[in-house]
């Protein structure tokens, strides 16, 4: 009997200990956050980590962190508070006395003559932006363009010398479980390196805001001042772009996630040829498929993107996709969730062709697709495109922009829909998408629609 309550104790310890260890050191935050830069809080430790020491010997970290390290910068960027600071500094004290805001983060040189790729975030708002390379040198470097859909920035600084810079990675080729080294200067502490694996691919942070996302997600450490460093394998090739953490503190709790190296090439490649992104659009209207959706479609694949409806006009449509059709896979790629295929197609540019397989009827078909130009922009929840010539033939007008997917629940209470003509802001005509690229949403003061109709209306926004 002694023994049985000797063997019931020791029992009921260990569950204990095993539930305390589980709380403590494996649960982990939800929240999703930008890094930037933040001072830390220094706590000495002395944990000692044993490990195998063949899987030491077999993964050698130095070549990859010796090409990369020095081709790694330092971003300062000078700028106002902006959108982002309390609005009383506006009312009570105007624009000229919004405070002097002092961002820092990293950088990626990509090529000799001085071409860096970082976060959009990193130098939002900016004033003045100074790179400091890892050789303590500082220069101005000047926005050549930027993509805040994904997130990247170009810059460009002018040296006296050809610089260190990363080679590109094939994203699309990186495996769950790789190695990988991320690069950077979290909390200003200049050219660190960190070690990890690629925890997973495909990664929305945010399936509500109706941007293209598509993250590398890894665990290795990345904090704040991390953002728009470089993740590289462990050849040294760069395969992404350290961009965001999961944390409910705001520091590295165990994830981290970066721009794919394929989507920000393209981006990067794209503002230095034509001095904005292109992109590409298949033309398929739909949604990925799960359990619940597949229930809701009545069809028995739980995997791939269910087609709804189709462009008219567009790749797809032409291609002979059809509703109710499910695409299973493009050029390879597996379509598990909506990330896949807005990721992938995300590297892709217009006039591109892709091989679709999909599914209809049970039987797999392949089809080849040409992606068009998407002309096509979100502003104010409203989802934008230039008039045809035949409706401006149609509404009497030279300019205006066409509403065909309205998620503002503020101009929609006031009567304003899908199919209204966007035709000034602040008293000036629109015309083409590029007329809105600049206007920041606290700056509008009035909208003049035309209604399907013909009835112009003036909407005055009031903050």
């Amino acid at each position: 009997m002694k023994i049985f309550f000797k063997n019931l104790s020791i029992a009921f310890l260990s569950a204990f200990c095993s539930i305390y260890v589980y709380d403590q050191f494996f649960q982990t935050g939800k929240d999703v956050e930008r890094i930037s830069n933040m001072q830390p809080l220094l706590m000495p430790t002395n944990y000692n980590f044993n490990t195998n020491s063949y899987a030491a010997e077999a993964t050698d970290f130095t070549a990859a962190a010796e090409k990369t390290v020095n081709a790694v910068v330092h971003v300062k960027n000078t700028g106002t508070a902006g959108d982002n600071s309390p609005s009383f500094y506006r009312y009570f004290y105007g624009e000229e006395d919004v405070p002097e805001r002092i961002g820092t983060g990293s950088g990626v040189i990509v090529s000799p003559d001085g071409y860096i790729i970082t976060n959009y975030h990193v130098i939002e708002n900016n004033n003045t932006i100074e790179i400091t390379t890892n050789d303590n040198k500082t220069y101005d470097a000047k926005v050549i363009g930027t993509d805040p859909d994904t997130d990247i920035a170009v810059l460009k600084i002018d040296a006296d010398q050809k610089l260190p810079y990363v080679f590109f990675g094939n994203s699309d080729t990186t495996r769950i479980g790789e190695w990988v080294l991320a690069v950077g200067n979290p909390f200003n502490l200049n050219s660190t390196v960190t070690a990890g694996i690629i925890s997973a691919k495909s990664r929305d942070l945010n399936k509500r805001d109706r941007k293209n996302e598509s993250y590398i997600q890894t665990d290795a450490a990345v904090n704040r001042g991390n953002s728009g460093g470089a993740l590289v394998n462990t050849n040294g090739e760069l395969i992404g772009i350290n961009t965001a953490i999961s944390s409910m503190t705001g520091g590295y709790v165990g994830y981290s996630f970066a721009v794919p190296s394929n989507v920000a090439r393209k981006v990067f490649e794209d503002i230095i040829e034509y001095g904005d992104v292109q992109r590409g659009l298949l033309g398929v209207i739909g949604q990925a498929l799960d359990a619940q959706m597949a229930a809701r479609f009545e069809v028995e694949e739980t995997e791939g993107f269910y087609i709804t409806d189709l462009e008219k006009g567009l790749g797809a449509d032409l291609a002979g996709l059809k509703a109710n059709d499910i695409i299973k896979s493009v050029d390879g790629i597996v379509i598990n969730e909506f990330a896949d295929l807005s990721g992938y197609l995300a590297s892709k540019r217009p006039g591109e062709k892709v091989s679709v397989i999909y599914k209809r009827a049970g039987k797999e078909k392949e089809v080849s697709v040409r992606l068009e130009k998407i002309n096509r922009a979100v502003f104010y929840f409203m989802e934008l495109r230039p008039l045809s010539p035949e409706q401006k033939k149609k509404y009497k007008t030279d300019h205006g922009l066409y509403i065909f997917n309205m998620n503002n629940r503020r101009l929609y209470q006031r009567g304003i829909d899908n199919q209204y003509i966007i035709l000034e802001i602040n008293g000036e005509k629109v015309s083409s998408l590029s007329d809105i690229k600049n206007i920041d949403t606290p700056d509008i003061e009035d909208i003049l629609f035309l209604s399907p109709t013909g009835e112009k209306k003036m909407v005055l926004m009031q903050y």
